[in-house]
């Protein structure tokens, strides 16, 4: 069984920066893609970065030039780099990391960002 733990949320203020990490027990990490998710209150969990097997990176459209997603397979790690935050990226970030026949979420971490 892989568990994830997330870390690196917080209070930021607008324009500000913060670096979500993905830790993974296990050995699986460097089989599976990574992908970061945020869901804020009221709302359905979103997309917001993903990363497959061949590190090409996706982004949505509200995050492209300011999120950066990564990964370090030696560290069972992924990244999730966040600039010039704004009040509309408040929410729980998750991490997530699947493969063809298995997928596990983080718990998720906090992201407030204030005007």
């Amino acid at each position: 069984q892989v568990q994830l733990v997330e870390s690196g949320g917080g209070l930021v203020q607008a324009g500000g920066s913060l670096r979500l990490s993905c830790a993974a027990s296990g050995s699986l990490f460097s089989e599976c893609a990574v992908g970061w998710y945020r869901q804020a209150p009221g709302k359905q969990r979103e997309m917001v970065a993903t990363m497959n097997m061949a590190n090409l990176p996706d982004y949505a459209e509200s995050v492209k030039g300011r999120f950066t997603i990564s990964r370090d397979n030696a560290k069972n790690t992924g990244y999730l780099q966040m600039n010039s935050l704004k009040p509309e990226d408040t929410a729980v970030y998750y991490c997530k990391i699947w493969t063809s026949y298995s997928t596990y979420w983080g718990q998720g971490t906090q992201v407030t960002v204030s005007s």
